[in-house]
């Protein structure tokens, strides 16, 4: 069977933490998008972990993690992340990389760099990985497919040519900066094909195999509904798209073969750069709730940033959950709320005087206010807790709540950081 593990939202939702999980009971485990732009946090046996390439399943060694299509494939980071993960006691995974996934390139990082310099105060709040020049190029077809470091070299000498012959124009003209030297990046790529060459599969025809064979198959996605370039809140999205039918796409599956869609919900809400957050918070509430919040802060895995914070979002987590196509919702960070008398949730947007449940466009979106719920707190540590029932009732009562708004069931709950903090429940 194909799982999914996707946001809801505008990622940080403990995805890493779900498909760790889950890889227990996994053969393979696939990255299907994105880059390093983000990260997923992962408290295990081997203890705390920030990944931004390997997908979340590595730590278990039955399992096969696989780079997709898809991915934005940032070839140092990757490997750095190996050798840290191997260094701190972790068996050596077994990796595949897609002979279809593109490289970035380090001009990519570059222009996301100047391009956010240039921008000043209208900038995206870019990680600066380099993710949107290099969907930019994958789509202007000026990209680089890891199976062309194994093509003719001096066919892959003219197009590294020929492609900074293009950027130089704009390195010279629009941002002022020193030009790109084709020959150094071509022996940048020879080093790049040496570290890859013993990882590369055609990994569609390795996963229509598993598929046949019956294996358990994990698809992870990265970020979440709000930042799909297509449904997400336009322009202060990602550049590859995140929602569970890309899976499809990026790891090279058929669409028919995902049967569940694990869509991961946090208990509040946070967001890490810019775009239209309506039930954020500030001040001293928003700091408490940061301080407190997933396993250490609320801070990003990929840059460290304080995350935005706000109470839970019905109207955003209702559409992020239809947009994936979910069957189950897994319910995270619901520990941190037990500090809380009362808990407030967004349970609807105010537009232009008009109540609405419905997520609109960014334009409509800028004008939303939140609509304010509050329910009662349970004023205590759930952590340890195993069985649903045996949570406080105010908790319960919060869950449940939530569940009906959504309109999907939440199977998960998750009340710690822990690889097995979890609560499995009929939604």
């Amino acid at each position: 069977m194909v799982k999914a593990v996707v946001g809801a939202n505008w990622g940080d939702e403990g995805k890493g933490k779900i498909t760790d999980m889950l890889a227990k009971e996994s053969d393979i485990i696939i990255r299907f998008q994105g880059g390093a732009n983000a990260g997923h946090t992962i408290v295990n046996n081997y203890g705390k972990f920030a990944l931004h390439t390997l997908p979340s399943g590595v730590f278990y060694d039955h399992t096969t993690s696989i780079i997709g299509n898809g991915v934005a494939l940032n070839i140092p980071i990757l490997f750095k992340e190996l050798n840290d993960v191997v260094s701190r006691g972790v068996p050596k995974p077994k990796l595949l990389i897609s002979d279809r996934a593109q490289i970035v390139m380090p001009y990519h990082i570059l222009f996301d760099q100047y391009e956010e310099e240039r921008l000043g105060g209208k900038s995206f709040g870019s990680t600066k990985s380099g993710i949107a020049p290099f969907y930019s190029d994958k789509y202007a077809k000026i990209g680089f497919q890891v199976s062309e470091l194994f093509d003719d070299e001096a066919a892959l000498k003219e197009k590294l040519e020929r492609v900074c012959e293009m950027k130089n124009v704009l390195l010279t003209n629009l941002y002022h900066k020193p030009e790109l030297n084709a020959s150094e990046l071509f022996d940048t790529m020879l080093e790049y094909r040496q570290m890859v060459e013993p990882y590369v599969c055609d990994v569609s025809a390795y996963l229509w195999q598993a598929i046949q064979d019956g294996e358990e198959i994990l698809l992870e996605g990265q970020l979440g509904s709000l930042k799909d370039p297509d449904h997400g809140i336009y322009p202060m999205v990602t550049s590859s798209s995140t929602l569970a039918a890309y899976g499809a796409i990026g790891a090279g599956i058929p669409p028919y073969e995902i049967k569940k869609v694990i869509t991961v919900c946090k208990a509040y809400s946070s967001a890490v750069g810019a775009g239209v957050f309506v039930s954020e918070i500030f001040g001293e509430e928003a700091d408490e709730l940061r301080r407190r919040g997933g396993d250490g802060g609320e801070y990003g895995a990929t840059t460290g940033r304080p995350r935005r914070m706000g109470w839970f979002d019905v109207v955003a987590s209702r559409y992020g959950c239809r947009i994936q196509g979910t069957t189950d919702v897994a319910f995270t960070v619901l520990d941190v709320l037990g500090y809380l008398d009362e808990i407030p949730v967004c349970t609807a947007y105010e537009i232009d005087g008009k109540i609405t449940m419905d997520f609109p466009t960014t334009g409509q979106l800028n004008k939303a206010k939140p609509v304010i719920e509050t329910l009662p707190g349970w004023k205590s540590d759930i952590r340890g807790i195993k069985k649903y029932e045996e949570l406080p009732e105010n908790c319960r009562k919060y869950i449940e709540f939530v569940e009906k708004k959504l309109g999907f069931p939440i199977t998960m709950i998750s009340n710690g950081p822990g690889r097995d903090d979890i609560i499995y429940r009929k939604g």
